[in-house]
């Protein structure tokens, strides 16, 4: 926070009034969470009398629990499934980058003792052009 000023400063923006800007709109969403977390408890509480009058207030008690159970275990579900893609995809990028490092690496080993021959300058250099590009282009594909 301490750099934030100087730099602020250096671009020619006013820290005092965003601060206020800032500390405004938190005040205002904060508000607004609060009065529509309010808004849910009465919306809650009136499905719990009009289903009271149903069904009778324990089984109304018990089915509002089971249903906030099954919403809880749905999000729940839901953030295992978004984890296990984050991991997924990290494990294909890592993997990616690494056989990408790895044939680099071999190439750039390769590459004094394969220069030597006149054949290889001739038709090689051509053909390892194509395949990277071939390589590249087949990549930006998968994404």
């Amino acid at each position: 926070m301490g750099l934030l000023a100087p730099l602020a400063a250096l671009l020619g923006l006013e820290t005092e009034k965003l601060m206020t800007k800032a500390r405004a709109a938190a005040l205002a969403y904060g508000t607004i969470g609060l009065l529509l977390l309010v808004a849910a408890i009465f919306l809650i509480a009136a499905g719990f009398m009009s289903l009271a009058q149903i069904i009778g207030p324990v089984l109304a008690a018990l089915t509002l629990a089971g249903i906030f159970l099954l919403l809880a275990l749905i999000v729940y579900l839901g953030m295992l499934i978004g984890r296990g893609r984050q991991r997924r995809e990290q494990t294909e990028r890592r993997h990616a980058s690494e056989t990408g490092a790895l044939l680099t690496s071999a190439a750039i080993t390769a590459l004094p003792m394969v220069m030597r021959s006149p054949v290889v300058l001739r038709v090689g250099l051509p053909l390892a052009a194509l395949a990277y590009v071939l390589m590249r282009r087949s990549e930006a594909e998968d994404r």
